[in-house]
Formats: structure tokens, sequence, C-alpha cells
């Protein structure tokens, strides 16, 4: 047994020996940093190289990704304006002009499908190909099969108007003509405006409407700010100080502005258009009315006269909490949100634009707290014009239940621009004359159609 156990324990050593023969020393950090820096290395090449062998089209991918020239870079930013004035220039030559649009509608005229609805020309799909092989290559993509299904109309001989087509035509024509007008003031190249490229825009397009010939240059900068407004505070909500020119294209804010070329505009649609001149002079002059001590600025009292005088106080303290204000007092510029926002109630923007005034605890809902806060108020003024006030508890209950809110207990903002109810809700708090105008409405419908029956006999 002794010769056994000698002979195991030379195994075991001979072992030992082995291994630390074969034992490496201990690699420092930077030692394995490196191996696998190399290692890594040497399997991305032979990734790299078998990807290249395999498939190429990698080097067909064009580039999308162009740095911007930097402010300092004097030379890269001439050479880009002048690359997108070029462009520009194509895009507008590719257009149709006056001559062309003419003889498409000679064109039109001359293969107009018989038998007439009523004064109305009409083409058939067959005439409408002959058009298009005449007509020219500007004129090609109006010509298909898309354009044409989308303008037939139920006619029995599976025609489409004339003029409805043609109208199609100038329209798009229009769009781009603008299109390419808008980004000549696109000074970034980026696809949208700021307010001084919008600025810039206007003003130069002042002398092109006939509508506006009577106004005095002095009032350029105030009307400029004016129509700019407008764009700004519908199309820019989250404030950041630029508008896609596509949502301009998209609206209908352009239309108005150019519908001033109209040199036989009736006054009606003067009244309504904001961009008018007799619009613009009179939300002016309206400012400068409530601005009693002429300095420029409107108070919180100078404001509290707006419209009929029965604005809340407190919804004048949060308007000025809000709002940008100098010293206290609001500019010409803070005063167009505020018009805009009382004189479009139903529009989203402007909801959106009062929600924030009456979420005082800026939760994102407004709740029975919110609601009695403000309703508070329309309750003292009832009292001073010696009326009985309204429960608010039914008013709660009836404003509940007229925006009909995902959470019985809370109003979002987007509870209200889906209920179609914002601008009644909203006038019932902020507003005495709104809340009377509620109050009394069955009245008031009764009233109105025994006018309209008194003016029937």
């Amino acid at each position: 047994r002794q010769p056994a156990a000698v002979g195991q324990m030379d195994w075991k050593r001979s072992l030992r020996r082995r291994l630390a023969a074969r034992r490496t020393p201990k690699k420092s950090e930077q030692e394995l940093k490196d191996e696998e820096m190399e290692l890594f290395t040497k399997y991305y090449m032979e990734w790299k190289g078998g990807r290249k062998s395999d498939n190429t089209s990698y080097t067909n991918i064009p580039r999308f990704y162009y740095r911007l020239p930097a402010e300092d870079e004097v030379l890269l930013q001439k050479l880009r304006e002048e690359s997108r004035a070029v462009f520009l220039q194509r895009k507008s030559r590719e257009l149709l002009d006056n001559e062309e649009l003419q003889n498409l509608w000679f064109l039109l005229d001359k293969h107009q499908t018989s038998p007439m609805t009523g004064e109305e020309a009409m083409i058939n799909y067959e005439n409408f190909l002959k058009v298009g092989e005449k007509a020219g290559p500007k004129c090609k993509q109006f010509f298909t099969a898309k354009i044409f299904a989308k303008l037939l109309n139920n006619d029995p001989y599976g025609r489409i108007s004339i003029m409805q087509f043609f109208n199609y035509v100038m329209r798009k024509v229009w769009l781009h003509q603008t299109r390419i007008g808008l980004s000549l003031y696109d000074v970034a190249g980026q696809g949208y405006l700021r307010e001084s490229d919008l600025e810039n825009y206007i003003l130069e397009l002042i002398p092109t409407l006939p509508q506006l010939d009577g106004l005095e240059k002095s009032f350029y900068s105030f009307y400029v700010c004016t129509a700019v407004r407008k764009f700004f505070f519908f199309l820019d909500p989250l404030r950041t100080g630029k508008i896609k020119i596509q949502d301009i294209l998209a609206c209908s804010f352009l239309d108005d502005l150019l519908e001033l070329r109209d040199e036989e505009l009736s006054k009606e649609s003067q009244e309504t258009n904001w961009f008018s001149a007799p619009s613009a002079l009179g939300v002016y002059g309206q400012y400068l009315n409530l601005d009693k001590d002429h300095n420029g600025m409107l108070s919180k009292e100078e404001l509290s006269r707006y419209g009929t005088g029965t604005l809340t106080n407190i919804f004048l303290d949060r308007v000025f909490q809000e709002c940008l204000t100098y010293d206290g007092e609001m500019d010409y510029k803070t005063y167009l949100d505020f018009v805009l926002a009382l004189e479009n109630r139903k529009e989203p923007a402007a909801l959106q634009y009062i929600f924030k005034l009456l979420d005082i605890e800026n939760k994102g809902y407004l709740n029975v707290f919110s609601l009695n806060y403000f309703f508070r108020a329309i309750q003292e003024q009832m009292k001073i014009r010696g009326q009985e006030p309204v429960s608010f508890q039914d008013v709660k209950d009836e404003i509940f239940d007229m925006v009909k809110p995902k959470d019985p207990y809370k109003i979002s903002l987007q509870d209200l621009i889906n209920s179609s109810q914002g601008d009644t809700v909203t006038s019932i708090l902020i507003d005495l004359n709104g809340f009377w105008t509620y109050e009394n409405r069955e009245a008031l419908v009764a009233s109105d159609n025994d006018n309209a029956a008194d003016d029937d006999t």
C-alpha cells in the first residue's frame, strides 16, 4: 500500500507542475482592452469585407443629410441661397403661364362632348385624353384617370365639367406659384417662415392688393402686425416662432388675404375678412379707444372695457398673469392674440388660449373648484346689477352635461373641443353677457322666430 500512496502523490505533483507551466501571467487592464480592440477590428474588417463582396447596393444609397452652413461660413451660405433661387426659378418655369392656360381652355372647349348639361360644357374621357396629348408636356400631370375620376359627378354619359376641370388646373397652378413665392422668403430654407419672413412677404404684397390702396404708409407696420398675428395665432399653437409653408397653403387665410386683389369686393366680404382695410383699421381703432392714457399700452382697467365691458375681473387677472406684458401692461401684439381668441371661441386654437387661463392650477383639466372660482365672479356681477344670482350647482351640472367629458369629474381641453360646446362653456365662465345670452337662449330664439314671422307677413 505504501508504494501505491507514494505513486499517487507523485501524480498530483506532476499535474500541478503542468498546470503551473501552462498558466500565463495575469494581463493588465490596458492589455485586455488592447486585445479586445484588436479582435473587434479584426472581426469588423472581415465582416465589412464579406458584405462588400456579397452586396454592393449600399454604394448606391444617396446622401440624405446636408449640414447647414454656419453663420461664419459666408461663402457657403451665399452658394446655398443662389442654388435655392435657381431651383425656385426652374420650378416656376415648369408652371403654366397665362398664354398656356388660355390655349388649354380653347382645346377643352373645342373637344367638348355633347349634349350640354344646362349651360355647362362637358367632356368625356376619350376627348379628355386627346386634349392631354395636344396640350403639351406641362399639362401632362393633369390628364390622368385619377383626376378625371375625382371630378366625375353622376353624369349619365360619364363626363366631367370642363369648367370644373379648368378651375382645378388653375387652383393647382396658383398653389404652386404661391408656394414658390413664399419659399423665396424662407431664409432658413427649411420649409417654414419665421415671423419676420412672413412680415416681409405681406409688406411687399400690399402694393399688389387694390383693396389696400387707401392705407396710409404710416399704418403699414400696424397692418402687417395685424395680418401676421392671425397666421401665427392659429398655425403656431406651440408658439415655436415659425410656421410650415405647407400649413399656410392648406389653410384659408392666404385665400382671404389674396381676395383683396378683387377691386369689386363687396362691403359685406370686407367686413368679414380679417385682412381687409376696414377690419384692420377697426381692430387698431378699438385698441386706441381702449388706451385712455395714450401710452400705447393697455392696463387691466383699460382692457376691462373691451366688447360689452362684461368680462369678469378674475378672468382679466388671469389674462395679465399668463400673457406677455410690459410693466403690467399689454402691447398691441398681445392684444391681437386676445381679440383672436375671444372672437373665434369655436376654434381649437382659441379654446387652447382660454383653457390655459381657466386652468388656474395648471393641471391640464378643469374641475369643480376651477369652475366655481370663475363662476363666482359672474354671480358677483349679477348682484351688482341687481339680478338674482344663479346657483353654481345648476350651472356646473349643465356644463358637465354639455361637455360629457371622459372623466366625469374633469374637463380636458380635448373634451371641450370634442363637445363642440367650448364657446358656450367659456362664455358662461368669463363673460356676464355671454352667460346672460345662454340663460335666455329660449326667449331669444322665440323672439327671433317672431321677428322672422313678422318679416314674412
